[in-house]
């Protein structure tokens, strides 16, 4: 198995990004055959010195661009071929590698390997996949902002394709599927996700109806689909929200000294219930529908998180997801076209 990592993507690149592929041959380098880290070879290679790391399943692959957070995302794949995260979509091009995890410009991510790698065969939008912990175990809402104009079939696809990744890379045995809506009832929606509601009601999918906000965290649903708008939406209201109400929390707790001595007690449940939440347990979103395995990886991705993203590459290919997708897709060929 080989794994392009795009060193020079992120808010923390490359400290983090080094000491995250670090960390994962420690943890799972047996089932590794190669890491090819992309970047600026004189910085890449002075991060592995400052550890003084060498292994023989890492290679240095030289990028001397980086794509930053503000570029265009088709125009940085256009104009800034030798980027980090070009010439790592062409290394899972050629067969060099099999999967490419970034943490960077997550539009330029999904630009590149569209462009590069085309669609799955019967995909017509690829779409972001992005777990968000929910009693059950992870729920999947896709798109999260891969696709922001979409059509109903479309949204099929990601149905397809979410139940497909939640079954042979989560383990979920019968995915269960939702239509984010403004009601649970069938009528409720717009034209739109009515017309959604429809397709999805005419699949062998375990499709539960429409869903709303509360359903991401307390029912048993694996796979929430909407368009790339309302996801990304939903992603960035959650991650904000949790993000505040800690530190509402450590505001109140610093406030009186009878609640630090609570809050010590409790600091287990704490560092749980953080740990749950926190994006870098699940490590990165499978950009699913690309001819290639694509994870893409929060901005500020910690050596954690980045760890955890080249897991889920790796189990992405080991479960060989994408052939198990072209399959799924041409079972419902007459309800997409």
């Amino acid at each position: 198995m080989r794994i392009a990592l795009d060193v020079m993507g992120g808010d923390h690149a490359p400290e983090a990004i080094v000491e995250g592929a670090i960390e994962a041959l420690g943890a799972f380098g047996r089932d590794l055959d190669k890491l090819l880290l992309v970047g600026d070879e004189t910085r890449v290679k002075a991060e592995l010195d400052r550890r003084s790391f060498s292994h023989p399943k890492v290679e240095i692959v030289h990028a001397s661009e980086v794509v930053t957070m503000h570029d265009s995302a088709v125009k940085s794949v256009r104009e800034k071929k030798q980027s980090s995260i070009s010439v790592a979509a062409e290394l899972v091009k050629s067969g060099e590698a099999e999967a490419l995890v970034s943490a960077g410009n997550t539009g330029a991510v999904v630009a590149a390997a569209t462009i590069k790698w085309r669609h799955i065969p019967g995909v017509e939008r690829s779409g972001i996949a992005s777990p968000l912990p929910n009693e059950h175990g992870p729920c999947n809402i896709m798109d999260a902002g891969a696709n922001i104009d979409a059509r109903p079939s479309h949204l099929l696809g990601y149905a397809i394709m979410g139940s497909v990744y939640a079954r042979h890379v989560q383990g979920k045995e019968n995915p269960v599927v939702g239509l984010m809506s403004v009601g649970e009832e069938d009528s409720k929606g717009t034209d739109f996700t009515r017309e959604v509601f429809e397709l999805l009601r005419s699949t062998e999918l375990n499709f539960r109806g429409n869903v709303e906000g509360h359903d991401l965290f307390e029912s048993k649903i694996d796979v929430v689909v909407c368009d790339g708008f309302v996801g990304n939406v939903i992603l960035k209201s959650c991650e904000a929200t949790a993000k505040a109400m800690f530190k509402w929390l450590k505001q109140e707790i610093s406030a009186n000294p009878i609640r630090k001595i609570g809050a010590l007690i409790a600091k287990d449940a704490f560092r749980a219930v953080k740990e749950r939440g926190n994006y870098e347990t699940y490590g990165g979103s499978p950009l699913l529908g690309v001819n290639g395995v694509c994870i893409i990886g929060h901005g500020s991705s910690s050596a954690l998180a980045v760890r955890n993203a080249l897991r889920v590459a790796a189990e992405s290919v080991k479960h060989h997801v994408n052939p198990h997708i072209e399959e799924e897709m041409a079972r419902y060929s007459e309800l997409i076209y």
